[in-house]
């Protein structure tokens, strides 16, 4: 149908509805303009997104994972949830009424999630239970890809052609700092080791120091260029499907990925069920965080008491990851804040905690074994091994005065 035609279905709907949109970085920016221009109230439920969504009094914002383009809005109402029980916020408690979502062009009978499949798929079937509706802006720009990717003609009740350009991963610029952790990260990680990444310079730093690795496997949340190159230096095992639920990279990256039957994109209750994850072998996350205290706490989410994003998948991973055979899972950060001229490494989390009990914590200064040991040993490792060397002595007194040292 044309935009016009959608306009005026879009404007019969009930009352401040829910509408569930494409997050991270497939925003259907063409849908949501027009849902924004005729309805007058409705509440926007978007997994990590962007700016550029409606802004404007009549539009309230609902996320369990909180992006810039929703930081610190005074209409934003944050869910605490993992990333793998968002499906049962949309069966229980954050029913839509819409969803609107950005695919590929059709293809025979389908269209494809393409990048971001994520929490769509249980999106879909909570608001066809409810009886709402499913809308598609067919993005010629958008790859396709396939498993449960893949949504067939009657998954769809009004289709829209778009031809609407992707964000991009930008070229980031050297980082000292996530070097260094990456070069402490990497000989730990051994040929046939399957990997969880986040997104960041951390990740990328050591996803570009394992290309003579051998026989690697991706189980993921997400995956960005490093994956792209480790296949192209045959790093990857060539005969297990790369498993992930989103996709964020270069224009590169999406055309590799475009009917592409090496790539499986699985809804978020798949990729970040623990119970998966720790079947994979070797399992190993690599996750970042803001702060991480004296008992092995990270707190990942939030900054001055306020929301900066959420759990995400990596409470999801890094419990499976401790649960698989020959696991590990990786906190990793720098060991000083610049812009807050503070130590990241403090005695307790005064914030709120999003995950604990890592198998190594690690920072420029080194790595911090953690899991297996006692908490003063723990703690002696954190501080000696991870802590910036002018918040040691601070650490040091501290710790004794909480009993670790």
């Amino acid at each position: 149908m044309t935009i016009d035609q959608l306009k005026q279905i879009l404007g019969d709907l009930p009352a401040n509805p829910r509408i569930v949109a494409s997050g991270n970085f497939a925003t259907p920016h063409t849908l949501l303009a027009a849902a924004d221009e005729v309805i007058p109230v409705f509440r926007l439920f978007m997994i990590n997104a962007h700016p550029g969504i409606p802004d404007r009094e009549g539009v309230s914002y609902e996320s369990p994972f909180v992006g810039p383009g929703m930081r610190r809005h005074p209409r934003l109402t944050y869910i605490p949830c993992r990333l793998s029980l968002v499906p049962v916020l949309f069966r229980d408690h954050y029913v839509p009424d819409v969803v609107l979502l950005n695919t590929s062009s059709q293809r025979h009978d389908t269209v494809s999630l393409g990048t971001e499949v994520n929490i769509l798929p249980a999106a879909i079937e909570a608001v066809r239970k409810r009886g709402g509706i499913v809308v598609v802006q067919a993005n010629a720009k958008m790859p396709y890809t396939y498993g449960d990717a893949q949504l067939y003609e009657s998954d769809i009740d009004y289709l829209i052609e778009v031809d609407e350009d992707l964000a991009e991963k930008p070229v980031a610029n050297a980082d000292p700092v996530a070097d260094q952790i990456g070069e402490s990260i990497a000989p730990l990680i051994t040929d046939g080791s399957t990997l969880q990444l986040g997104i960041g310079s951390i990740p990328d730093a050591v996803v570009g120091k394992l290309q003579a690795r051998r026989g690697l496997r991706i189980w993921t949340e997400m995956f960005s260029d490093g994956v792209l190159g480790l296949s192209k230096t045959g790093a990857l095992d060539a005969e297990l499907p790369i498993t992930a639920s989103f996709i964020f990279g270069s224009r590169e990256l999406y055309d590799w990925v475009n009917l592409n039957k090496g790539i499986r994109m699985l809804r978020t209750e798949q990729t970040n069920d623990p119970a998966n994850i720790a079947k994979q072998a070797k399992m190993t996350s690599i996750n970042s965080a803001l702060q991480i205290d004296l008992y092995d706490q990270a707190n990942a989410s939030h900054v001055r008491g306020q929301i900066y994003s959420g759990f995400g998948g990596s409470t999801d991973f890094i419990v499976g990851a401790l649960h698989a055979r020959g696991g590990k899972s990786f906190i990793a950060l720098p060991s000083w804040h610049q812009k807050a001229n503070a130590s990241t490494i403090v005695p307790r989390i005064s914030e709120y905690v999003t995950s604990f009990q890592h198998s190594h914590v690690v920072t420029e200064q080194g790595i911090a074994d953690c899991f297996g040991h006692s908490e003063k040993q723990q703690a002696h490792n954190l501080i000696e091994n991870a802590a910036h060397p002018d918040a040691r002595a601070e650490l040091r007194e501290a710790a004794g005065q909480m009993g670790l040292i």
